[in-house]
């Protein structure tokens, strides 16, 4: 124990002598180190040259501290353990400065602070500009429990830049249900309520389809069985949320039921019905369908175009598509005119039977007609089309998509671009990421990763190294994906020296590579006789490791830095 003592005073006398921007040892903070950055298409032109450094090397620090503190975490009682002079003080901040917002504030109740003010006190002290997409960071992300979750929102709607209407209170109910917070999701739902709030239709669908989502069925019918108890009706519209979530949520056996039973009490309507046989569509029970559309009729509503285009698709999905293109023929005879939903239903059975030329039939017919095509009728032609290799087509129709004023979204490139990474050369899913970018499209994470992983298979370092630094211009940082994915391209084409440097900069920023990369690289290195550059990054990936195992035991401890 003396050892152990003497050891750790040591280390703090080496810690205080150190000279350095930050030095932080105390829970929530941080160790503050000089960042050489590798920038994309700079690495082939300019060596990074590395000197001895006087730096206190983080690392070090955090073994050493895992290994002595872990003997009692506690009797450190969260006190700075660096006490430097007036002229030299140090600065101990709440958290590390370089985490985002919303960990900043979910940082506050790792600390186990007892009582409401002490916690509101807290969170004010991290000075974070609030705003309402930073309180959808903090209950969305991270593992807070739900007295959390309601603490932190009960301080945030005091605050005055976040507003008190009911689209910020959707948010921490949504984050509620979705974690199966249903005790203080009703909590929230009726002091919502109480202070005047009146829920919107959006609000009712995101209780109900947490229910409905969880399995508790019969609470989401007790809901609307009590929403005059919350100033709300029974009436239509509310009856049809309800219809919505259960069928969403593969319930449309339920909510057939609660129809017939709920029938003379509330007043249905077309969308009524157009749920229900949406819902027996999708599962391709063209019995119930066909049930549902006749009560439809004697009813006394007409099937609207929604109605055929769900039985068209419901026919498809059963295999009858003769019987759906007959349905789809007689729609105008009937008084309803063929819209994009139903072509689109039609182009999707001829997708499901692999007849691509009757699909692209239907689409012709359906410029012809003046309907326009949407979003959906392109990505179900696409990925119809390179499913089957055709790439061509599908490029000519992303154009087609562009030149009828469509803006793709980010999810809907993605899924095109996945597809076109997973066989082939990347040239077309470099162009699909050209054209995307100048008609000013915004690419996600995902879609650079996916073009920087076949762009590093193929050896095209110069295209990984622009596409890399486009990736940081718009705004997205660099984790151990993509730099594994430039390491990777590097080693492809034999440059070792900018591949060394691109692996020290993501062991600087806290990534420790795997164990098939850097086997890759540090072989490669030997087998060029760059043995001592090997040796010098061999002991570089073993301080990383050894760092990773100690943040991982700080963080189960609650601490951050």
């Amino acid at each position: 124990m003396a050892f152990r003592t003497q050891r750790f005073l040591g280390l703090l006398t080496f810690c205080y002598s150190t000279r350095c921007n930050s030095v932080t040892l105390s829970p929530f903070s941080t160790l503050e180190l000089p960042q050489t950055s590798v920038s994309g298409s700079k690495l082939l032109d300019d060596q990074m040259k590395h000197s001895p450094s006087t730096i206190l090397n983080e690392r070090f620090v955090l073994d050493e501290l895992s290994d002595l503190l872990s003997i009692n975490p506690k009797t450190l009682n969260h006190q700075p353990l660096i006490e430097a002079s007036p002229e030299k003080q140090i600065e101990v901040s709440t958290v590390d400065r370089f985490l985002s917002p919303g960990e900043k504030l979910r940082g506050v109740f790792l600390q186990k602070l007892k009582g409401k003010a002490a916690i509101e006190s807290a969170l004010a002290a991290t000075g974070v500009d609030l705003t309402v997409d930073v309180v959808a960071e903090v209950v969305n992300k991270g593992n807070l429990g739900g007295e959390a979750m309601v603490t932190f929102f009960n301080w945030a709607i005091k605050q005055p830049t976040i507003p008190k209407e009911i689209k910020t209170y959707d948010i921490i109910l949504k984050a509620l249900g979705r974690r199966k917070f249903f005790d203080f999701m009703e909590e929230i739902f009726s002091g919502m309520i109480k202070q005047g709030i009146n829920p919107s239709s959006e609000t009712l669908y995101i209780v109900m389809d947490s229910y409905a989502r969880a399995r508790r069925i019969s609470k989401a019918i007790q809901l609307f069985g009590r929403l005059e108890e919350f100033g709300l009706k029974c009436d239509t519209e509310s009856f049809n949320v309800l219809i919505e979530c259960l069928c969403k949520r593969s319930h449309v056996g339920t909510a057939n039921s609660f129809l017939s039973a709920m029938k003379g009490k509330v007043d249905f309507n077309s969308t009524t019905y157009n749920l229900i046989i949406c819902g027996w569509a999708k599962s391709s029970r063209m019995n119930e369908v066909e049930g549902n559309l006749k009560a439809m009729l004697a009813y006394g509503l007409n099937p609207d175009c929604m109605t055929y285009g769900y039985l068209i698709e419901g026919l498809g999905k059963a295999g009858r598509v003769d019987d759906a293109v007959e349905i789809f023929n007689k729609m105008e005879e009937k008084g309803c005119l063929r819209d994009t939903f139903a072509y689109n239903a039609m182009i999707r059975n001829f997708v499901s039977v692999e007849d691509l030329d009757e699909c692209m039939k239907y689409y012709k017919e359906m410029l012809g007609k003046d309907c326009s095509p949407n979003i959906d009728t392109f990505t179900i032609l696409m990925s119809a089309f390179l499913k089957a290799r055709r790439v061509a087509d599908a490029l000519e129709l992303f154009d087609d998509m562009f030149v009828r004023g469509i803006t793709p979204s980010m999810g809907t490139i993605t899924s095109i671009l996945e597809p076109l990474c997973s066989f082939g050369p990347p040239h077309a899913a470099m162009m699909i990421y050209k054209k995307a970018r100048k008609e000013g499209c915004r690419m996600s994470l995902k879609a650079y990763k996916l073009l920087l992983m076949r762009l590093s298979r193929f050896g095209k370092c110069g295209m990984v190294l622009k596409l890399w630094d486009e990736m940081q211009e718009c705004g997205y940082s660099s984790d151990m994906e993509v730099y594994e994915y430039v390491v990777n391209g590097l080693c492809n084409i034999g440059q070792l020296d900018n591949a060394v440097l691109v692996m020290e900069e993501s062991l600087r920023k806290g990534f420790c590579p795997s164990k098939v990369i850097y086997s890759k690289l540090n072989n490669k290195l030997l087998n060029a006789n760059k043995v001592d550059k090997a040796y010098k990054l061999f002991l570089k990936v073993k301080d990383a490791r050894t760092c990773e195992n100690a943040r991982r035991f700080w963080r189960s401890n609650g601490w951050h830095f």
